[in-house]
C-alpha cells in the first residue's frame, strides 16, 4: 500500500505530508471564519436580556463631584485664606494647582485675579478677571464681585499711568 501512495500520490508521503496537512488545516479554518457572522453591539445586548429574562441595570454614575474637582476645592479655600492673610505668593501658587485640577471652576480665576491685584500686577489680575468673568456668568453674586474687581483693576492701571 506504501509503494502505491508513493507512486501515484507522493505528497502523502514523508515531511511534505506535515505540510499538506497545515494547508488543509489552514483553507479550513479560513472558510469557518468566513461562515461566523458579526453582530452589532445593540443586537448583542438585547439577545443578552432575552437570554437573562430581565433588562440588565445601567452602570450608575458616581454621585457628588469628582475626587479632583473635591481636591480643587479644598485648594481654593486655601488659596482664599492666603489673600485674606496678606500672602499672595502663597495664593497664587495654590490658585493654580486648584485651576490645573478643575479649569472650570470660575472662582480660582478670581481668587487668582485678586492675588495679582494684591501684587499690583494689573495685566495679569485683568486676564484672570475675565477668565473669572466667562465662568461665573449666571450667578449675579459672583458676577458683581467680578464687575467691582474689575472697576479696581483699572484704578491700580490709571494709578500706575499717573505715576510713569
Amino acid at each position: 500500500m506504501q509503494n502505491y501512495l508513493e507512486k501515484f500520490y507522493p505528497i502523502f508521503v514523508g515531511p511534505s505530508i506535515r505540510i499538506t496537512c497545515i494547508a488543509a488545516l489552514c483553507l479550513f479554518v479560513m472558510a469557518l471564519a468566513g461562515c461566523v457572522k458579526d453582530r452589532p453591539v445593540e443586537e448583542t445586548g438585547a439577545i443578552r436580556e432575552e437570554i437573562a429574562g430581565e433588562e440588565q441595570p445601567e452602570p450608575q454614575k458616581p454621585a457628588g463631584p469628582s475626587p479632583r474637582a473635591l481636591a480643587s476645592l479644598k485648594l481654593t479655600d486655601q488659596g482664599r485664606r492666603h489673600i485674606e492673610t496678606g500672602e499672595a505668593d502663597r495664593a497664587i501658587r495654590v490658585l493654580e494647582q486648584a485651576i490645573s485640577l478643575n479649569p472650570g471652576n470660575g472662582q480660582n480665576y478670581y481668587y487668582l485675579s485678586e492675588a495679582w491685584l494684591m501684587k499690583s500686577f494689573p495685566a495679569k489680575a485683568r486676564q484672570f478677571n475675565r477668565l473669572a468673568e466667562s465662568h461665573l456668568t449666571g450667578d449675579r453674586d459672583w458676577e458683581k464681585l467680578v464687575t467691582r474687581q474689575a472697576e479696581r483693576i483699572t484704578k491700580l492701571e490709571e494709578k500706575i499711568k499717573k505715576s510713569r
